[in-house]
């Protein structure tokens, strides 16, 4: 096993054993809070998540916001993200959430700072907290963990992209798993999971559909994303034959040497234009038009039995409110 894995798992542990004793202690906002987290690094779907559940919630009048660090922004504290602003000030994925779900997302290193910014400014209802799970010094009233095939079989970082292992879903109060009907093999027969059912905790299903538009001839396809080769299955799958793939790492702020790199391979392959994600289509910003004919691909989530979800995690919330508000961390 790598050394480093194993020092890193060790200092997991120990972090973790030292807020389940009390000894680190957590904060607690106001509202309720509703965690949607992950165990793994990037890719499970957090951010379009975090949207479904949020159209859920708009739909029933609950007023709420959204916590979010902002990932690799240039700014720092605590921050409201302007919809219309730039992913160097607030983050690619807060700017996203803004702009789908037209509610106010707050970013900061403290995600207790951001929550009391948010009460001061909007006073929500509750707050959702966008990839939470590790965040243990903000109590969660609800934590969601969205778990991909692919945790069962990876390691803890740096060996592999884990950053906790399986056992640590045990926290959670939910769980979300791919697909919509029987629950994968794979998934079904692993022993945590097994474990976390016969607990009588829920496991919920999802479905992730990427919506292309419509491309005449053979665009550049690229992206800056935790799982491209994913992105890339996806776009051939819909029909869309790329002239080339192009990835970049996650969260990839783009220079104009990139946008160079980009239209010569356009004029070298011929390619009709190009396509790429929205998150990809935040982190171009004024370089989008120079890419012009480009194609914005859309990731959206459902929910299996979506009604019957939000009431288990509103019937928590309640439970948990007032006098009887039991600690989490």
């Amino acid at each position: 096993m790598n050394p480093l894995t194993t020092i890193y798992g060790r200092v997991t542990a120990l972090r973790n054993a030292l807020f389940d004793r009390g000894t680190l202690t957590s904060r607690r906002l106001e509202p309720p809070v509703i965690s949607i987290g992950n165990l793994s690094v990037g890719g499970s779907g957090k951010t379009p998540f975090v949207i479904a559940l949020g159209e859920l919630l708009k739909e029933r009048g609950i007023r709420f916001d959204v916590l979010s660090r902002g990932y690799r922004r240039r700014t720092r504290g605590a921050l409201v993200v302007e919809p219309g602003g730039a992913a160097s000030d607030f983050g690619d994925e807060p700017l996203l959430i803004a702009r789908r779900l037209g509610v106010p997302v707050v970013v900061g290193e403290s995600r207790y700072a951001a929550g009391q910014l948010a009460e001061r400014k909007f006073q929500p209802q509750l707050h959702i907290l966008d990839d939470g799970f590790q965040h243990r010094s903000l109590r969660r009233d609800f934590d969601v963990v969205l778990v991909a095939e692919s945790d069962i079989d990876d390691r803890l970082l740096p060996a592999g992209r884990l950053r906790e292992p399986l056992s640590a879903l045990f926290r959670a109060d939910a769980i979300v798993l791919p697909g919509d009907g029987a629950m994968p093999g794979r998934l079904a027969q692993n022993a945590v999971i097994q474990e976390f059912v016969s607990r009588g905790k829920p496991v919920w299903q999802m479905t992730r559909s990427l919506t292309i538009p419509a491309t005449s001839g053979q665009p550049i396809v690229f992206c800056g994303i935790a799982r491209p080769a994913q992105f890339f299955a996806q776009v051939r799958a819909a029909g869309t034959t790329p002239a080339e793939e192009i990835a970049f790492r996650d969260h990839h702020a783009y220079t104009r040497p990139d946008i160079e790199r980009l239209l010569e391979s356009r004029r070298d392959l011929g390619a009709s234009g190009f396509l790429t994600t929205e998150k990809d289509a935040i982190n171009l910003g004024a370089y989008l038009t120079a890419l012009e004919p480009i194609g914005v691909a859309r990731l959206d989530i459902s929910l299996s039995h979506a009604a019957e979800a939000v009431n288990a995690i509103l019937a928590k919330i309640n439970f948990a409110t007032g006098e009887n508000r039991s600690p989490r961390s």
